[in-house]
């Protein structure tokens, strides 16, 4: 699956994928009422981070933002978040945008990757997420309003690309 950076010029098909996964209300927590510009505020990502497309010859099927989690000293943790159009589901289109995610934060020198807001009922890419490496690490009861099924949980789920240095113990110095 050919993947890459945005240009200005897709978001006449990145807005259609963007704006329908909102408005169905059951895997993001945008406003699904966000104005195209609105969406082009939150979804284009300015550097250090990236936007990319999964392009199959001029008809882009997904989308992907790419960047630091945080700023200031949680920079060194990278985040992604992504958007498949629905008739592309099912074809591999997500986990080709999300290796190249976890591809991209590794050559970037991002340590790990961290999800946020990972909606429980998302169970596809939950299963997709846990085979490429990353784990639950909390999961906040009742934080996602679901369109259809009510309040789900909300999981952080997390990768860590090498193992982080440990803190010394209280007392000790370094």
């Amino acid at each position: 699956m050919p993947i890459r950076e945005f240009v200005e010029a897709d978001w006449e098909q990145v807005w259609p994928i963007v704006r329908d996964v909102v408005r169905a209300e059951d895997t993001f927590v945008y406003d699904p009422n966000m104005t195209a510009a609105q969406a082009h505020g939150v979804w284009i990502e300015a550097p250090p981070g990236i936007t990319v497309v999964a392009d199959d010859g001029g008809r882009i099927l997904g989308t992907a933002k790419i960047g630091p989690n945080r700023p200031g000293p949680g920079a060194h943790v990278s985040t992604a978040s992504f958007m498949v159009a629905a008739d592309a589901r099912g074809r591999g289109v997500g986990e080709a945008l999300c290796r190249f995610a976890l591809d991209w934060a590794r050559t970037h020198g991002y340590t790990g990757m961290q999800f946020n807001a990972v909606v429980a009922t998302n169970h596809a890419a939950i299963a997709l997420y846990q085979r490429l490496g990353f784990a639950i690490v909390g999961t906040v009861p009742g934080a996602f309003a679901h369109k259809t099924l009510g309040r789900v949980g909300l999981h952080i789920m997390y990768c860590a690309f090498s193992q982080p240095e440990a803190a010394p113990a209280h007392g000790e110095t370094t």
